[in-house]
């Protein structure tokens, strides 16, 4: 196969081995957008001489705008040997996609449990037949290297093609400044992983790929490419990160907040690009409890970091500070906020249809109780078949 010189490149879709000013990077990213979001080789313009940048076609698979309800394995909250069979439950009784955190350390001391995100999707794969799989999120910056990333989603995919998605994010520093020591700031975290997406994607397809990059030096071939095309959905939390999840990504992981607030943004960032949002994979993660406030104040308790957990905590490495500042500074209330609670399936069936409604194509449930299984069951038996297509 042939060698392919990737892109190496920014919010501006240019190379970050030059540093032009903002301004002309900002006048050159209409001009180039179009052409790299098709695949075509182009030539910055109003900038430095640049080499080619060359960009792969968005992979969205069977993915698309489908309208999917999903499940969340929680790695903070429990073992890997429990997630297995969670995930099993929930495959069973209708869940189409089940998604997994991919963290380190978990957000809180008193969830207890991290582990490996990729073992966990390997391990569990073969039960959850015919449901999709992926994480939300994993970091290919620093705690992971991009060629590490793309070759585990390939061999994933060569177990259970066309079912493995994966979603990619800017990271926190309760996994990657507690591993490696290094927390770089927000526009480095975005270069960083704008440049690990390009890595990506060229390894996947397969061509001998040489990248003297910013950040990262990949001379290598993946002999072994994704049988299928992986979805590569990319995530967000604010109004800046979701133009440039658009641009980046085939899809999207966000939180309903941040879906309703800057919705347009990724969309704009999606349509500059070349692609159209309409087409294309939106998850939200939607908290959940099937039972009274008194039990979903206890769910919460282990979730309390939620309403601040993009704004402030993802700056701080430590699970035991983030869980002392969130019970000083977060109360229940606030976190049971945009939770559905109740044992009314029409309290759940109409936060579902609310979010699909908005344009959401993926709601990924997930439920802090303890009793995953109460949680599962009374979604199949009375959730999911309003959804059923």
């Amino acid at each position: 196969m042939a060698s392919r010189d990737i892109p190496l490149t920014n919010d501006a879709t240019l190379n970050p081995q030059f540093r032009p000013d903002r301004r002309r990077l900002l006048r050159s990213a209409a001009a180039i957008a179009a052409g790299v979001a098709a695949g075509q080789s182009v030539q910055a313009v109003a900038a430095p001489a640049m080499p080619s940048a060359v960009s792969l076609p968005p992979a969205t698979g069977a993915l698309g705008n489908r309208k999917i309800v999903g499940y969340m394995l929680a790695h903070e909250q429990f073992p890997v040997t429990q997630l297995a069979e969670i995930g099993e439950t929930a495959a069973k009784a209708g869940f189409g996609l089940l998604a997994t955190s991919d963290h380190l350390q978990p957000w809180q001391a008193n969830e207890r449990h991290s582990g490996e995100a990729w073992v966990t999707l390997g391990a569990v794969g073969g039960r959850l037949s015919p449901a999709w799989m992926g994480t939300t999120v994993t970091c290919p910056i620093l705690r992971y290297q991009p060629a590490v990333v793309a070759e585990a989603f390939a061999t994933l995919a060569q177990f259970y093609p066309g079912r493995v998605f994966l979603g990619v994010g800017s990271g926190e520093a309760l996994n990657e400044q507690a591993a490696t020591g290094q927390w770089p700031k927000w526009q480095e975290r975005w270069d960083r992983l704008v440049e690990a997406i390009g890595i990506i994607r060229a390894l996947w397809a397969g061509d001998r790929v040489s990248h003297h990059g910013t950040y990262y030096t990949v001379d290598a071939q993946m002999t072994d490419s994704p049988p299928k095309p992986i979805p590569l959905l990319t995530a967000a939390n604010g109004k800046k990160s979701m133009r440039l999840a658009g641009q980046y990504g085939d899809g999207l992981v966000t939180d309903p907040l941040t879906w309703q607030k800057f919705k347009s943004e990724w969309q704009d960032g999606a349509r500059q690009a070349g692609k159209d949002p309409d087409q294309m994979p939106v998850l939200v993660e939607q908290y959940v409890v099937v039972g009274d406030q008194n039990e979903a104040a206890k769910a919460a308790e282990l979730w309390r970091f939620g309403p601040k957990a993009f704004k402030q905590y993802f700056n701080i490495p430590d699970p035991s500070a983030i869980e002392q500042r969130a019970d000083a500074e977060v109360p229940i209330e606030k976190v049971l906020d945009a939770w559905a609670v109740g044992a009314d399936p029409a309290i759940h069936i109409a936060k579902l249809r609310e979010l699909f409604d908005s344009g959401v194509t993926i709601v990924n449930v997930h439920s802090g109780q303890p009793d995953q299984r109460k949680v599962i069951d009374f979604y199949g038996r009375s959730v999911l078949p309003q959804f059923a297509t």
